[in-house]
């Protein structure tokens, strides 16, 4: 172990050494404008600092930093202002108009104008990766501070793929672009070396507040590799993990971040049958009896306690603590009740105490992915639970491309959350190609009856409360009185070891991934 850290410690030192030497903790808090943080190699952007390719706009939304986009969320989760000075719909929300400021300079002297945002938003919807910008018709610059978005569909949380999307300018925009971006953010990329480090530095001619921190140097690494980098003084803040948390080190304290990154299970809500040579749908959890005596069968506490040393909440939906959460979700912990719900509908115990109803056996396959040692803790605490309720349970580690064909007939361990309605769409919402929901065969038409109407509101917040009634409406839902398709257990805190005297601002909830998000304020980040 000691070589191995020895060996974790010259690799960090290289990498630093590459910014500028490897820094000493005297050294380091000498700089009181700079910082040095960690993220995970997977934060790495493979397509570069694009939107179109996911930087800023990807899976797990973040601010782009290089960029500047037209709002922001606040920290509340309510919308505000960057590029923007005011917005506008129309009644039928197909037409949304943006004024933006007339005082902001990309990095090479140029005007940002409408034509730019335009230019942005179209060439998203032609090229994007990752996001899906189909409802997006057509942008258009009416003048050079207005610009229009072209709907072919109403589409009401517009305003968070606004805070998210960084405007690129026409003229400086190629191929290559994500290589060397040009922005008009609060950062200028300075140096990207790839697999080890990107440096920023503060954009002297930012229009906003000018940045504390004048340097950002995010060295991308394994979460030992971190470990070592915080014990031996190299970098500012770490990433780290719940089975690191009670480590104590001279210099640097622990610092939590509360999340709507979530784990959970889906269970499929259909029977079983074949379809074009895969399995779709489970004849035990099929029974919506089966599924509510799962969810409140689970004891998320004590999973908080022992797989994440207490650093987590408990999940009960996969938007917790969103200003469109329905906290008709809470459940309370009842194993004894479970245990009558299943006996009531009908599945009794074996003579190996495993239950069976017509024929069917009581047992799941909970899949996990092979190379995250947190989802293989939970599902393996997961089947001891199910195992008390007379349910057999099994574990398996999987590759993707398993685990998407595999979740269809049995459960996945999951992570989500995003600062935006759509992850409830996604995951709940009838495709037309299926008939079923993407990630688990589920349907209900009361419930994308309610999602449509939400993303048809013209009002955002008044699209909340459809929101809401998409997953209980007192009759019908995704709750444990309706379909409970999908069973909720923690919401992961993201922590990090960052050095004694550096004043982290205050965060955002941060959404799915341990990366880009807790540098989304890095330029408020302060030395005492």
């Amino acid at each position: 172990m000691k070589k191995r850290m020895l060996a974790l410690f010259s690799a960090v030192c290289l990498t630093v050494s590459m910014a500028g030497g490897c820094i000493s903790v005297s050294a380091a808090e000498e700089k009181k404008d700079e910082v040095i943080v960690t993220m995970p190699v997977t934060s790495e952007p493979e397509a570069g600092f694009d939107p179109a390719y996911g930087w800023g706009a990807g899976e797990h939304v973040h601010e782009p930093l290089i960029q500047s986009t037209l709002t922001i969320t606040n920290t509340d989760l309510s919308i505000g202002m960057d590029l923007a000075t005011d917005y506008s719909v129309s009644e039928d929300g197909l037409t949304w108009t943006v004024k933006i400021r007339d005082d902001v300079k990309f990095t090479d002297g140029e005007p940002l104008t409408a034509k730019d945002v335009a230019f942005t938003y179209n060439n998203c919807r032609d090229n994007s990766s990752v996001n899906d910008f189909s409802m997006l018709e057509e942008a258009v610059a009416t003048d050079d501070t207005t610009v229009e978005f072209h709907l072919n569909r109403a589409f009401s949380i517009w305003p968070y793929t606004m805070a998210v999307v960084g405007i690129v300018p026409e003229h400086a925009y190629d191929e290559n672009y994500g290589q060397n971006p040009v922005g008009s953010g609060r950062y200028i990329m300075k140096q990207w070396d790839k697999g080890q480090q990107v440096i920023f530095e503060a954009n002297p001619d930012y229009y906003g507040e000018e940045p504390s921190m004048k340097k950002v140097t995010v060295l991308f690494m394994e979460e030992d590799a971190a470990l070592a980098a915080a014990q031996s003084g190299t970098v500012d803040v770490a990433h780290t993990a719940a089975s690191y948390s009670d480590m104590e080190f001279d210099g640097y304290s622990l610092f939590n971040v509360v999340t709507v990154d979530n784990r959970g299970l889906n269970l499929p809500a259909a029977p079983a049958e074949e379809k074009d040579g895969v399995v779709v749908g489970n004849d035990f959890t099929s029974d919506v009896n089966v599924r509510r005596a799962i969810n409140i069968g689970i004891d998320r506490d004590e999973m908080i306690e022992n797989v994440l040393n207490g650093y987590g909440t408990p999940a009960y939906s996969v938007c917790d603590k969103m200003p469109w959460y329905n906290d008709e979700a809470v459940t309370e912990y009842d194993p004894e009740e479970a245990v009558k719900i299943l006996e009531d509908a009908g599945w009794k115990a074996g003579d190996d105490g495993i239950r069976e109803k017509d024929g069917v056996r009581a047992e799941l396959n909970i899949l996990y992915p092979a190379s995250d040692s947190v989802r293989q803790a939970l599902a393996e605490d997961t089947k001891n639970q199910l195992t008390e309720l007379g349910i057999a349970a099994s574990t398996e580690g999987v590759d993707w491309d398993t685990a998407y064909s595999g979740a269809l007939s049995q459960p996945l361990m999951w992570g989500w959350g995003a600062h935006t309605p759509m992850e409830l769409y996604n995951i709940y919402h009838t495709m037309k190609e299926t008939g079923t929901a993407e990630y688990s065969p589920y349907a209900n038409e009361t419930v994308d009856k309610y999602m449509d109407e939400a993303l048809m509101c013209s009002d955002l917040e008044e699209s909340y409360d459809l929101w809401k009634k998409a997953q209980w409406d007192g009759e019908s839902g995704i709750t444990q009185e309706g379909d409970i398709p999908w069973i909720w257990l923690c919401n992961v805190d993201h922590l990090y070891f960052v050095r004694d005297g550096l004043k982290i601002a205050e965060q955002k909830i941060h959404p799915h991934g341990h990366g880009w998000s807790i540098v989304n304020n890095v330029d408020q980040w302060s030395w005492e």
